[in-house]
């Protein structure tokens, strides 16, 4: 039986994890209003259009309520989390590649725009997400069982 000093350390962790996936989610909201109230999904989506992505304007418009409706649903734990979090994923790293790899590391100081801040968000998402899969789930990203049809 744990001890009461071990209960609070879990509580600790717990409400520490908490707070780090409603962190994200304000930081990742930003991004959807901060797009949204500054006129910013037009140029996104003409931005996409000419880079060859089709119906540009209709993934900017995806992207910038799943950022802000998305981060809602990810506050609250829901067990879509994992799902929303790989989805993220997804696009900031499509957003790495294109737009800030190139760029070098740093985003600012001794470099600009560079990728150090996706990359951050990406651990962060990856780190929300895991924590919020089952442990079935869990356990079947870390078993590596051997091929029995040799």
């Amino acid at each position: 039986m744990a001890g009461n000093s071990d209960v609070s350390e879990i509580n600790n962790s717990i409400s520490g994890l908490i707070l780090f996936r409603l962190l994200l989610c304000g930081i990742l909201a930003a991004h959807g209003w901060a797009r949204l109230l500054a006129g910013g999904v037009a140029p996104f989506g003409a931005y996409l259009d000419g880079n060859g992505f089709p119906a540009g304007i209709l993934i900017a418009w995806g992207i910038t309520l799943l950022e802000i409706v998305g981060t809602i649903v990810m506050a609250f734990g829901s067990r879509y989390t994992p799902h929303l979090c790989a989805v993220y994923v997804g696009i900031y790293a499509t957003g790495l590649f294109m737009v800030h790899m190139p760029e070098g590391w740093f985003v600012v100081g001794l470099g600009r725009n560079g990728m150090e801040y996706s990359v951050l968000l990406i651990a962060s998402l990856l780190l929300v997400g895991y924590n919020h899969l089952s442990p079935q789930a869990r356990q079947r990203i870390f078993s590596f069982r051997k091929d029995t049809d040799n």
